[in-house]
């Protein structure tokens, strides 16, 4: 990776020069001018495919994705190319590809367009913006860029240095969304001023809070050298959001398929998961009649395809372990998959996310999430 800021350079200076000609550049020469040159300064074999797989299909019935990165011959990497001046903002681009990689059991995903690289964590059990990890232009911040990108190079990708920095990224966020619920709105929080009044004796409960309507909080969390904060003009990181973007749903349904468009008009768009459907569990949907005793439960992880028993308790049962819940049983695959060493982020798995069943009612083998929001609607 020793010429990697030589090439991202050469990848700059190349977009300048079509920008100053007015040149338009499609994506099958933005992949060879300024995509390709960068899979192969990250120390990947553009030619052996067993490494650099092109056009990836997990069936044939699928869209392909523009390139795979392998690793013995399993995906790590997928990376999704768009021609050079191709909004990446466009939801259809992340939410294709994110569903895609979910369903191949790729945790990671990239979606560039030559100037811009964007980086996602496909298996995060959050809403599809919060996938997101961080995002970089390349004329912006050259030295953030290279530093981005050398996560996605083979010997990294090898290491699992991106899951590391992630799991430090994925607890930051939700503390300073914490910190920052705790001083959002003209009412500072209860809690946060019963504090300072145990500690703060001598001035009163009305001093503190009157003090604390006027602070202006901000929280810095310093990020590692690898992941360097975006260049001005760029997207914000994914804790800069208090709500999510309106281009994409808080709370993604079933992964679309990569060959099948988005529907604009769709129901579950921006829909969150409501609190009658967190209350459900499988025994009542079981009550419902939407599954039944000894329904085969599929999941799949890294390209594997995983099944488990549904039994008439509302426990899964897999590979002769008795599960408590859904999110146990998928957590029980990756154990099954990376042994007990797995870190605690790699396992934490969303059970109703993970596994797929046959609606007994609809007939149509959903996600159980999908199945837990049709009961939950009365649907």
């Amino acid at each position: 990776m020793s010429n990697l800021r030589a090439v991202v350079e050469q990848c700059v200076e190349r977009q300048r020069r079509f920008s100053q000609r007015g040149q338009r550049i499609n994506e099958q020469n933005t992949k060879a001018g300024l995509i390709a040159p960068v899979i192969g300064a990250l120390g990947w074999d553009l030619y052996d495919p067993d490494e650099v797989h092109h056009e990836y299909k997990r069936s044939t019935h699928d869209n392909p994705v523009d390139y795979a990165l392998l690793l013995l011959r399993t995906p790590r990497l997928f990376i999704e190319a768009k021609a050079l001046g191709e909004n990446l903002d466009d939801p259809r681009w992340a939410r294709q590809t994110i569903g895609y990689a979910m369903m191949a059991g790729v945790e990671w995903v990239a979606l560039t367009n030559g100037a811009e690289w964007r980086v996602y964590n496909a298996h995060a059990p959050v809403p599809i913006e919060d996938k997101l990890f961080r995002a970089v232009r390349l004329e912006d911040d050259v030295a953030s860029a290279v530093e981005l990108l050398r996560l996605l190079s083979k010997e990294n990708m090898g290491d699992n240095r991106i899951e590391e920095l992630w799991k430090s990224f994925f607890v930051d966020r939700q503390v300073h969304a914490k910190l920052t619920d705790l001083f959002a709105g003209s009412e500072p929080a209860p809690e946060l001023v019963d504090l300072l009044d145990r500690r703060m004796p001598k001035l009163s409960r009305e001093e503190i809070r009157q003090s604390l309507v006027r602070a202006r909080a901000t929280f810095d969390f310093p990020t590692s050298v690898a992941v360097a904060a975006p260049a001005q003009g760029q997207p914000p990181p994914p804790q800069a959001y208090e709500s999510p973007p309106q281009w994409m749903p808080a709370e993604p349904g079933p992964p679309m398929p990569a060959h099948q468009a988005p529907a604009t008009n769709s129901s579950k768009r921006g829909t969150r998961v409501t609190p009658g459907e967190r209350r459900l569990k499988l025994v009542d949907l079981l009550a419902a009649g939407r599954l039944r005793v000894g329904t085969t439960l599929v999941g799949r992880y890294l390209g594997e395809q995983h099944t488990a028993e549904l039994l008439a308790d509302g426990r899964v049962r897999y590979r002769g372990e008795v599960c408590n819940s859904p999110s146990r049983a998928g957590e029980a695959v990756k154990i099954a998959v990376y042994g007990q060493d797995i870190t605690d982020a790699r396992k934490a798995t969303d059970g109703f996310d993970f596994w797929q069943a046959q609606d007994a009612l609809v007939g149509d083998v959903v996600k159980l999430k999908e199945i837990r929001r049709r009961v939950a609607s009365g649907r």
